[in-house]
């Protein structure tokens, strides 16, 4: 299971770019499951991911980098490039999206937690935006699908 919260970031509020990143891209194979490939960094995935807003099912299956190339030509709509980058807070950690055009300048901050209630109870920092865990229109497979 997959429990996240995810908030919009204004550039300027807080210094990201000086923690250590990965560049992703990825495609989205369906939408509706979810089914996506990903590279990130020097690694490979299919992901699959059940239904549903803060928590939800999926699934990682490790793709070899021809599989990718040969199956992210086969995606729908928008491919996403973004940088990640990895904000330690306590025990749980920031992964702080910097996405790529046509999606630029937008930030999107996601944490994950191994429960629910870990989830329900957690307080962003102050430098976080709006929440919009809630918001479809912010999961990537939505955003493939928008016309830029």
């Amino acid at each position: 299971m997959e429990i996240e919260r995810k908030f919009l970031i204004e550039k300027g509020s807080f210094e990201y770019e000086k923690y250590p990143y990965k560049e992703f891209v990825q495609g989205y194979l369906n939408t509706s499951p979810v089914v996506r490939v990903r590279r990130e960094g020097d690694e490979y995935y299919l992901t699959y991911k059940g239904s549903g807003l803060m928590i939800r099912e999926e699934y990682n299956l490790p793709l070899t980098k021809e599989a990718f190339e040969h199956l992210i030509e086969k995606s729908d709509g928008n491919i996403i490039k973004k940088k990640r980058f990895f904000i330690p807070l306590g025990d749980l950690t920031i992964e702080l999206d910097e996405f790529a055009p046509p999606f630029a300048p937008l930030l999107m901050a996601e944490v994950e937690f191994a429960t629910k209630e870990a989830a329900e109870s957690f307080l962003p920092p102050k430098w976080f935006g709006k929440e919009v865990t809630d918001d479809p229109k912010y999961h990537n497979s939505n955003m493939s699908k928008q016309i830029v």
